[in-house]
């Protein structure tokens, strides 16, 4: 029984802590280029380990609905993930979301208007 109980408060303190290093993107930069229709964005996402804990997923909306959805298995670098896609449909106008979401907990979501 102790066995039990001693396995039961390990599963949550290792639990929290490892919630408590989990955290949403800080930033994401986004440009879109009227010429080429490519979206760039840059996630902002301080990690010490890009392999565990990374930006897992990126959506893409244009005028509020999502148009692109990737899964990412691991993050480029320990600061941010690149992403980069060409949208065809945009007009004058039209509003771009991009949002981040971390491996652990978390996401972000920024939007630019399009201006050509």
């Amino acid at each position: 029984m102790k066995k039990i109980v001693l396995f039961g408060v390990l599963f949550t303190f290792f639990t929290v802590i490892s919630t408590a290093f989990a955290h949403p993107p800080s930033d994401i930069q986004i440009t879109f280029d009227a010429k080429t229709k490519m979206l760039d964005a840059v996630i902002m996402h301080n990690t010490s380990n890009p392999v565990n804990h990374y930006i897992k997923k990126v959506d893409v909306g244009l005028n509020g609905e999502e148009i692109i959805e990737q899964s990412i298995g691991r993050q480029e670098n320990s600061l941010s993930q690149t992403v980069h896609y060409l949208i065809s449909d945009v007009k004058d106008g039209d509003v771009l979301y991009v949002e981040g979401y971390c491996s652990i907990s978390g996401v972000l979501k920024k939007e630019i208007t399009v201006k050509f």
